[in-house]
């Protein structure tokens, strides 16, 4: 039997360049998160350190199973037993200048249950505005989907919004991952209609919490945290500032929407 509505939480922040600073905020809103009765709170893209140069993330990379980031959330899961996506976190990898952005699911025990390396990499100039993340990270290979005791769920994170075969490649889920730190300037053309697009193409929850506000370092992001439902439907948001977004999931919703409109059936074009 399918479980009914469960409360799941994303949660937005504007990171800075203290990782001891950022996990102190992360904790109060998972805290407030937990205390609302949320099986699962998801942490953006970035939580730990948005640096005042790009490569301060490298600097504070840690190896898997190692390190202060990765303690922190497998205690704080275990604290308020609440699963955690921790949005992405920088793990070592073979190229000692570059990081992995890594996004990383703990049980309510506070056990990995899941990780998932960012597989595309944000590149994007326009006037004065430019990012290249290939310059401090290696890109992951590995579609990753984890199993929970309320959902199916497919890992993403931020740029990979763009890449709608990526989430074909995960099968039918009940839920999508998307932590981001969206520009402002992209935020403001496409976050939306991204997220709004995965969800109806997929018949599928997105939880899709965001880096939105001014940050030390001088950038902008975009927020609009958000929550939409298997129809396109925004269920809650939070256009800016740290706070939590919590709505509910029912994956007895998914069943009659993929009864009434089977488009994932329908599919016909698939690679061999």
């Amino acid at each position: 039997m399918l479980p009914g509505v469960i409360r799941v939480a994303a949660i937005q922040m504007v990171s800075g360049p203290r990782v001891d600073e950022n996990l102190a905020i992360a904790a109060q809103l998972i805290a407030a998160a937990a205390r609302e009765g949320a099986r699962l709170a998801a942490l953006p893209e970035y939580f730990p350190v948005m640096g005042m140069h790009e490569r301060d993330k490298v600097a504070v990379r840690e190896r898997p199973g190692r390190g202060p980031i990765q303690a922190f959330l497998c205690a704080t899961a275990r604290r308020h037993r609440i699963w955690i996506a921790g949005g992405s976190a920088p793990l070592a990898c073979a190229d000692p200048g570059k990081v992995r952005n890594s996004s990383l699911v703990f049980d309510d025990r506070g056990r990995l249950a899941a990780r998932y390396d960012k597989i595309h990499l944000f590149g994007f100039t326009l006037g004065r505005e430019s990012y290249a993340e290939e310059r401090t990270i290696e890109h992951g290979s590995r579609v990753v989907t984890v199993t929970m005791p309320f959902a199916r769920a497919g890992l993403s994170i931020c740029y990979d919004l763009r890449f709608p075969e990526l989430y074909r490649a995960m099968g039918p889920v009940d839920l999508i991952l998307a932590p981001s730190a969206f520009t402002a300037t992209t935020g403001r053309a496409h976050w939306e209609t991204l997220i709004r697009a995965r969800a109806i193409e997929n018949l599928a929850y997105v939880l899709a919490p965001a880096q939105g506000g001014r940050h030390e370092n001088g950038r902008e992001t975009h927020g609009d945290t958000m929550v939409v439902d298997p129809w396109g439907e925004v269920l809650e948001r939070l256009p800016r500032g740290p706070g939590v977004v919590i709505a509910g999931i029912d994956r007895r919703r998914i069943a009659r929407l993929r009864r009434a409109l089977p488009a994932l059936e329908h599919r016909r074009l698939r690679r061999c």
